[in-house]
């Protein structure tokens, strides 16, 4: 067997470092969006939690539902939905909200909808 040149296996090397950096390019985008999507839907339920929260407690203290479900509107991100239910000794707020997938690569991944429900015990005026 002929012995080959140095040239000759580092320019084989080249090729299959360059055939697997086109293929992990890609893979470590996907992985990025993935992500960056999994923290948009962390943060969007602690936002959905403080929304609930506060209206909540609101409702609690006296203010009426509208101005409850406007302050959890604010605090919520935006297109969700929230829910007060007045019973005689206790208020339950529940929030929710959709939040798409990613678009490019991984826009075949469904949305998902975050929830959340807080309860106050309504106060004695």
């Amino acid at each position: 067997m002929p012995a080959r040149s140095r040239g000759a296996q580092s320019r084989g090397e080249s090729g299959a470092a360059t055939a697997e950096l086109a293929i992990g390019i890609p893979l470590l985008v996907a992985l990025t969006a993935g992500l960056v999507w999994m923290l948009a839907v962390g943060a969007a339920q602690v936002r959905v939690v403080d929304a609930s929260r506060e209206a909540a407690r609101a409702v609690a203290r006296g203010d009426d539902v509208t101005s409850a479900q406007g302050v959890a509107l604010r605090i919520a991100p935006e297109g969700a939905r929230v829910r007060v239910e007045v019973g005689a000794t206790d208020v339950v707020v529940t929030t929710s909200v959709r939040v798409s997938g990613p678009g490019g690569l991984l826009g075949a991944l469904p949305g998902v909808t975050v929830t959340a429900d807080a309860v106050a015990v309504v106060e004695e005026s």
